[in-house]
């Protein structure tokens, strides 16, 4: 009883601190905004006016709007892009990960998400700086009763050549097992990213490490998004290596549905090397933003 009364106050707590916050953020006139109520009224407008009670925006269908501090749960700044055919499209919740690998876009500072692929792999990343993200992640294979757990981190530092249109990157991805004595294994990887947070297209190059040696070979990535609507997109992402004068490969397609809150991807993974009847291994991915 004790544990729920805390959780309920920790929550109670958050949501009037929220609340607190969205009221005491200072605004621009002219700019556009999304103010969202604690009723859960939403309206879009130019900023006209504010005080230190209440907001005046001009919408599109209800002309000017006066909205009391204390009752607005949010206010978001958007742009154009944000308003297509005149509805609201919010952003993209997982614009930084195709199914798992990494594009060269950025966290914003104090910005991240927590993913859950196949149940049992569980990430989280978070935008130091705008340039820098930090994450970890693991396998609970103690919930089972297994001393053994499989543990990552994976740095990413990305550099925007363009803004809206061209970014690169470089970080990696490198692990071990608690409670096993080895060197470890790992991947360091740079990556360049053609389009927006909608819709683009990666090739990335990386160097796998493992017995305490680099790879001689690379691996090569090739993945691309697409923003089909205001909740789906289209994925794919796929590896490539050669060895001995032939070439393997690990290709994908996927279907993401992401309202504003969350993503989940469902695909199909497919070696190229296997024939026959075999259509591919599901894939099945969670993503909830943080911070946004």
């Amino acid at each position: 009883m004790k544990k729920i009364k805390l959780a309920f106050f920790i929550a109670v707590f958050g949501l009037l601190l929220n609340t607190t916050l969205y009221a005491q953020a200072q605004l621009e006139p002219g700019e556009m905004y999304r103010v969202v109520t604690t009723d859960g009224n939403t309206f879009i407008g130019t900023l006209v006016s504010e005080n230190e009670d209440e907001i005046v925006i001009k919408t599109e269908n209800l002309g000017q709007v006066t909205i009391i501090r204390s009752n607005i749960r949010s206010i978001e700044e958007i742009n154009e892009n944000n308003l297509r055919d005149g509805e609201y499209w919010h952003d993209n919740p997982q614009s930084t990960r195709y199914l798992f690998s990494t594009n060269a876009l950025g966290l914003e500072k104090g910005e991240g998400y927590y993913q859950n692929t196949w149940i049992f792999f569980n990430n989280v990343n978070f935008g130091i700086t705008n340039n820098f993200s930090l994450g970890g992640g693991l396998v609970p294979t103690f919930l089972f009763g297994n001393s053994y757990v499989p543990v990552w981190i994976m740095p990413k530092v990305s550099i925007p050549i363009s803004r809206e249109s061209f970014h690169i990157a470089a970080g990696g991805l490198f692990g071990g097992v608690i409670g096993e004595s080895n060197s470890g294994i790992g991947l360091a990887y740079g990556v360049a990213t053609v389009g927006n947070r909608d819709s683009n297209f990666s090739f990335g190059l990386g160097y796998g490490y493992a017995d305490g040696k680099w790879a001689d070979i690379p691996l090569i990535n090739l993945s691309g998004m697409h923003r089909m609507s205001k909740n789906t997109y289209l994925i794919t992402e796929n590896y490539f290596v050669t060895a001995d004068g032939s070439t393997y490969g690990l290709i994908s397609a996927a279907f993401r549905w992401a309202p504003e809150n969350f993503a989940v991807d469902f695909g199909l993974i497919r070696p190229t090397d296997i024939g026959g009847e075999f259509i591919g291994v599901p894939w099945l991915g969670v993503t909830i933003p943080i911070g946004r």
